[in-house]
């Protein structure tokens, strides 16, 4: 224990007297990041703030070894768990400096991220199971590789507000400290708790107002070194649930990039394209300042931390994720994510059913229509849809032949919307229905393309022996006039 304290003072101290130095340096050199119209600053800040976290994180190790007696050699003792994940760090750490410092494109940081995410794969962290399914040997490493670019670049995308993305490692890496002392892995708490201290030094500067971003050297380190603690502590449970603590920790950063990712898809946007949709931006248009989103969104971090250490009591897990999840599932909702729930919409049974009925009811048309030998037919099957659909009025011409309908005398006198499916000529279809009804939009284009795919070759036949000079036979509500 006392080297656990020994690691978190030390690093704390180096934080904050290394933190202000490389402030300086950025300022001195022009590495600042300056506002623009997604951002919410208002003046250049000095952006490499990882580089007082990463060194922080170093020199306490250092200075603990450099004591020597037991506080040394714990640390020595559980090198292995330490060092392995050296290398594979340090690479995300210059991948990030690199990027601060020149602005790299998304190709290359991803393949490096993947390299250093294969260096400690290989090092053993190794992502065995998800919930209570283990995963065969050939689908842990794609699982993982995938895991780490997602806690890696998750933390890098939440990064938008002032202490948001530094406060979220601290909560992350307070409960990983929390678990891994439950679970007596010392190795794992020993990797913890630096990054805990040189986090909490740093969040003194980093805090509304900044004086220093984390920047890619930041926020691309503590993801990668979250996602590998969040592995390293699901190997150690004594659960069947793996990794459901760890995400569960991970939830905001996670979350906020699945629907970045989401809503960009739908908006036929590349999904590393910046926008202003996150979930901070989403509590900044509803009126919050940085200061309080950002108290929100640590509020939401705590409870997640609990939850993740409440998880790990087999007798409580089940009911904890429940309450999880419906928090979750709320938050989405609140934050007002209308394209989000419209697609979730579609994976509802009920809106399946309709769709699937709708799609019927076509393929009942079609072959009605197929079937019509005369224009009178096809409009005894337009119609018949067209009540099913709960289309409010129907005017059809085909040739000399004019019919038009309203369903429903109430409705007779209501204002509808009307779409035209032209055929050929003078000869079109209208639909109409009321504005006071609702409609699924999707059924107006399919029930169109079904009328002009099944009508239209008819229409040479339909005009074989009508007189071009006839007069136009009129149908309304089923009577000829």
């Amino acid at each position: 224990m006392y080297s656990l304290v020994a690691l978190f003072v030390f690093s704390v101290v180096f934080s904050l007297l290394l933190t202000p130095m490389v402030r300086s340096v950025c300022r001195r050199y022009g590495l600042v990041d300056h506002p623009d119209a997604r951002k919410v600053h208002r003046n250049p800040i000095p952006r490499a703030g990882g580089i007082a976290i990463a060194f922080s994180f170093l020199l306490a190790y250092g200075l603990l070894l450099a004591l020597g007696a037991k506080a040394g050699d714990l640390v020595w003792s559980a090198r292995a768990d330490i060092g392995r994940l050296a290398p594979a760090a340090a690479m995300v750490f210059l991948l990030g400096l690199a990027d601060d410092l020149v602005s790299l494109t998304a190709a290359p940081k991803l393949a490096v991220e993947a390299a250093a995410a294969l260096l400690a794969y290989q090092a053993g962290v190794h992502l065995n199971a998800i919930g209570v399914h283990h995963l065969p040997a050939w689908l842990s490493l794609p699982v993982t590789v995938f895991w780490l670019l997602a806690c890696t670049n998750a933390v890098n995308l939440l990064d938008g507000l002032d202490g948001l993305a530094a406060g979220l490692g601290i909560f992350a890496t307070a409960s990983t400290l929390g678990a891994a002392l439950i679970q007596h892995n010392i190795g794992l708490a020993l990797a913890v708790v630096p990054l805990l201290g040189a986090l909490i030094g740093f969040i003194f500067y980093n805090f509304n107002p900044a004086t220093i971003f984390l920047g890619d050297s930041g926020s691309l380190f503590i993801g990668f070194l979250l996602g590998c603690f969040g592995v390293l502590w699901s190997q150690k449970s004594a659960t069947l649930l793996g990794m459901t603590a760890p995400l569960m920790v991970l939830v905001l950063p996670l979350l906020d990039t699945s629907i970045s990712i989401a809503r960009r898809l739908l908006r036929r946007k590349p999904i590393f394209s910046p926008d202003r949709g996150h979930i901070h931006h989403r509590l900044l248009d509803r009126g919050l300042n940085q200061r309080d989103a950002v108290l929100v969104l640590y509020a939401c971090c705590a409870l997640a931390a609990l939850c993740s250490l409440a998880v790990m009591n087999a007798k409580v897990a089940e009911t904890v994720i429940i309450v999880f999840c419906a928090f979750v599932w709320f938050g989405i909702h609140r934050l007002g994510y209308r394209k989000l729930e419209a697609f979730g919409r579609l994976f509802d049974p009920r809106n399946f059913q309709g769709m699937l009925q709708a799609q019927m009811r076509l393929d009942v048309l079609e072959d009605s229509l197929a079937g019509a030998q005369t224009v009178d037919e096809c409009w005894t099957a337009v119609r018949q849809a067209s009540r099913e659909f709960g289309f409010t009025h129907l005017a059809m011409r085909l040739d000399h032949t004019f019919y038009e309908e309203r369903f429903g005398e109430e409705k007779a006198q209501l204002q509808t919307w009307t779409v035209r499916v032209p055929l050929s000529g003078t000869e079109f279809i209208n639909i109409g229905h009321s504005f006071q009804d609702s409609l699924p939009s999707p059924v107006i284009g399919p029930f169109a393309d079904a009328l002009r795919r099944a009508i239209e070759p008819k229409l040479p036949a339909f005009r074989q022996g009508i007189d071009p000079n006839a007069p136009v036979r009129i149908v309304k509500f089923g009577h000829l006039s």
